[in-house]
């Protein structure tokens, strides 16, 4: 069938609804097809690293209560205390493995850590001081250290971050050997030697990191404001 006027074949409605495409809806992009739209994955405070750091923290006042327990020289409270801190200690390596392999990595992780870890070592040092088994000017040096490291950390924070070194590792390990041998000198005489040989060496690394600690510290301010000065200077 032709028109009238134009002389053309008049398509049916229906035939021309049935050729025309059909409308296809663009698919809705999901979120993670944009990396770039990925929002960051908020983790959890309440997860298994940060879990350790509590449990450290906890077992920081029952090491102690353990340490002084019958007069504080009695040989099987002296055990328990050496088991309580031995464990609080394994969960200070183990808490941070797992937060890094894991990506379990938290703010209250970062802060709790390093006070669990600074309230197990100072209570032990403390509490045998008081007990007459560890002379104070042990405690109060290695203390000292690790004040003088945290103050350090904060001075240089805002030109960025100094990391643990492997020395700081070998004088958390000494000092963790020697305070367990030292908790266990009741036992005796014979652990006093060897507890002090563990000791002398945590002291003597304590003392060469530190040393290093200041040395990266001030390398690093310097190169820091080195440039931002270069940054800044007028072109010429």
């Amino acid at each position: 069938m032709t028109s009238g006027t134009g002389g053309k074949a008049a398509v049916p409605p229906t035939t021309a609804a049935a050729q025309a495409p059909p409308h296809v809806h663009p698919p809705v992009p999901r979120v993670a097809d944009d990396p770039a739209d990925v929002a960051p994955h908020a983790v959890s405070a309440w997860n298994i690293a940060n879990a350790l750091t509590v449990l450290r923290l906890v077992l920081v006042p029952v090491f102690v209560a353990a340490l002084f327990a019958g007069s504080g020289q009695d040989r099987g409270w002296r055990i328990v205390a050496c088991i309580l801190f031995a464990v609080a200690s394994v969960t200070d390596r183990i808490d941070g493995d797992l937060a890094r392999r894991r990506g379990l990595v938290t703010e209250f992780g970062k802060l709790a850590d390093p006070i669990a870890d600074k309230a197990l070592v100072g209570a032990a040092l403390i509490g045998l001081s008081v007990l007459g088994d560890l002379p104070w000017w042990v405690t109060v040096l290695m203390l000292a250290r690790e004040l003088g490291v945290t103050l350090l950390r904060f001075w240089v924070i805002r030109h960025g971050v100094i990391p643990a070194s492997r020395g700081g590792k070998v004088k958390t390990l000494l000092q963790a050997i020697a305070i367990g041998l030292f908790v266990l000198i009741p036992l005796g005489s014979w652990l006093e030697p060897v507890a002090w040989t563990f000791m002398i060496m945590a002291i003597v690394v304590a003392l060469a990191t530190a040393a290093d600690y200041v040395a990266r510290a001030v390398q690093l301010r310097r190169t820091t404001r080195a440039a931002s000065e270069f940054g800044s200077a007028p072109d010429r």
